[in-house]
């Protein structure tokens, strides 16, 4: 599978030119959920949760996301990719 994943957030970690998301794994989750855990919750863990329904598409988040220039870039137990 060749996925290519679009971001326009530029002050992410993950953010390369072209609009593009570099990372990994990205875990993409309800906003619900992504507001009541850690940013140590990243797509390493996705296994160990149950799905939900969001309901619409402003009802979701990306958990992936990690501050261009952060400490926190091992936030998950795995180093992010530069």
């Amino acid at each position: 599978m060749n996925q290519h994943i679009h971001c326009i957030v530029n002050d992410c970690h993950y953010y390369a030119t072209g609009n593009k998301c570099v990372a990994n794994e990205i875990l993409v989750a309800t906003d619900n959920f992504g507001a009541t855990q850690p940013d140590n919750v990243d797509a390493t863990m996705a296994k160990q949760y149950t799905p939900q329904q969001a309901g619409n598409c402003i009802e979701t988040c990306c958990k992936t996301y990690v501050p261009k220039g952060s400490k926190k870039t091992i936030a998950d137990n795995v180093t992010k990719m530069s």
